[in-house]
């Protein structure tokens, strides 16, 4: 994109807008073919996101009952299962579909109102029309 770019986290609409937190455009009448184009592939992104993390609890249980172990052990863990997880990936070691029986999404308390508009950084909207920007570059998908 002719300019060097951080990592950043996906949120949703509730999240304030940050250069480290990607969140889409708000839902009305006036976005345009390109926003709603971001706004559809950030979607499909989280969507990806949700699957990865739903198979990674489903194959390392241990995490479904994290609540069990200390907290100073707990990033050392997920981090572990992280690691296992790959590596169980990276060589097609099978994954059983009866594993996500157990693991449904649960639906954990989410603000249900967008964050303050002072929350919000300006220069992260600059990041938000590059990445928008980009995503038109690329065509559909």
């Amino acid at each position: 994109m002719g300019k060097a770019q951080k990592y950043v986290l996906l949120g949703d609409a509730t999240y304030p807008l940050q250069d480290w937190i990607l969140k889409p455009y708000q839902e009305d009448e006036n976005l345009t073919q390109r926003q709603l184009q971001f706004n559809y592939r950030l979607k499909r992104a989280h969507s990806v996101i949700e699957n990865a993390f739903l198979r990674l609890k489903a194959r390392w249980q241990i995490l479904l009952k994290c609540d069990d172990c200390s907290l100073e052990l707990l990033p050392t863990l997920v981090l572990a299962c992280c690691i296992l997880h790959n590596v169980c990936e990276a060589h097609d070691n099978p994954f059983n579909e009866e594993w996500l029986e157990g693991t449904e999404p649960t639906e954990l308390p989410k603000p249900c109102q967008p964050a303050p508009a002072a929350m919000e950084d300006a220069r992260a909207e600059q990041m938000r029309e590059l990445m928008c920007q980009y995503f038109e570059s690329c065509g559909e998908g």
